[in-house]
């Protein structure tokens, strides 16, 4: 029996109960392992801190708030944790192996997807972010990287390393940025260097939907600061533009999502778990910005002003033609 040394685990190192199998990757301040738990013989994942960030007291209460988080929540749509809490020899967390893969593999050489799987997922990652958010936690990083697919089509969300959680003192943490890696699914409020929140999530939610129905993100560019401008200005494309298959209700849904203004958004995931959940309900009046205009900087009553100055500017140049003309007449 091999013990546990310090730095990376190989396969065989026993931690405290635990036995290292094999190593499942790394994320920005820590490894994840799959082990088998030797009082039970049931395998799962042990998350351990790299040993940079034990070192580093900020740092380090950021993973101790994962673990906080992950004890929190319990839905089937989110990965579980089996921590229980118990005298270790190191930090670490434990939580369920999933059999399956990232959700990014498994969409790969598949989109865009048809509309019924593409909607059976946002519901349940909406589902999901709806048992988060109702804990008082938001993920902030929501992306098919972060999401598990098991070998039955469940998803299940993970990684919920630079969450936030309600009432719990604000952390700096100085590997945020690497820790956030592509901007396709940042929310314009994250990009100009706000926390975010559950209206964060919300919008990556919906970038995904995007994704899933238009075999690509709204936003496209040679780099990270060209996408982050477009998330940040310019409108996307409309979704029915991209996939005639997609139903007006469907597309508001999912526009509605990716406003820049979260204030324009859906306020929570629930309130859009409802709206997938009841598409032929839906009343598109009650949706103030139409599909094709949702995600605009513009809203209805900028454009209503708009409108009201053309119109004005039109009426007083019919006038003063009418003008010029008796002039003219009467030379």
């Amino acid at each position: 029996m091999t013990v546990a040394s310090e730095g990376q685990l190989s396969a065989g190192t026993v931690v405290d109960h635990y036995r290292i199998v094999r190593r499942l990757g790394e994320g920005g301040f820590s490894e994840a392992y799959e082990a088998i738990d030797e009082r039970t013989q049931v395998r799962v994942v042990l998350k351990v801190p790299s040993l940079a960030i034990i070192g580093d007291p900020q740092t380090f209460e950021r993973f101790r708030r994962e673990t906080a988080i992950a004890r929190r929540l319990d839905h089937p749509n989110v990965q579980r944790s089996l921590d229980v809490g118990d005298d270790r020899s190191r930090p670490y967390l434990v939580l369920e192996y999933v059999e399956g893969e990232t959700l990014r593999q498994n969409l790969r050489g598949r989109l865009p997807l048809g509309v019924d799987e593409a909607i059976e997922y946002g519901k349940q990652l909406a589902g999901a972010l709806a048992h988060a958010h109702a804990h008082g936690i938001a993920h902030r990083d929501l992306k098919p990287e972060n999401v598990l697919v098991t070998t039955e089509g469940q998803l299940k969300l993970f990684d919920f390393g630079i969450a936030l959680m309600a009432g719990a003192r604000r952390v700096t943490w100085r590997y945020l940025n690497d820790r956030l890696g592509t901007p396709d699914y940042m929310a314009p409020e994250q990009i100009e260097g706000k926390r975010g929140d559950q209206r964060t999530d919300v919008y990556a939610l919906g970038i995904m939907l995007y994704e899933f129905l238009a075999g690509q993100v709204p936003f496209v560019g040679d780099n990270a600061l060209a996408v982050m401008s477009q998330t940040v200005h310019d409108p996307p494309t409309p979704l029915h533009d991209r996939n005639r298959a997609v139903s007006p209700p469907l597309g508001a849904v999912i526009h509605k999502a990716i406003r820049k203004d979260p204030e324009e958004r859906y306020q929570s995931a629930e309130e859009m778990l409802h709206d997938l959940e009841h598409l032929d309900d839906i009343d598109l009046a009650q949706f103030v910005l139409g599909p094709e205009r949702a995600g605009s900087t513009m809203t209805d009553r900028r454009i209503l002003l708009l409108g009201g100055l053309i119109g004005v500017g039109f009426t007083l140049f019919i006038v003063l033609a009418v003008v010029i003309t008796i002039l003219l007449e009467h030379r």
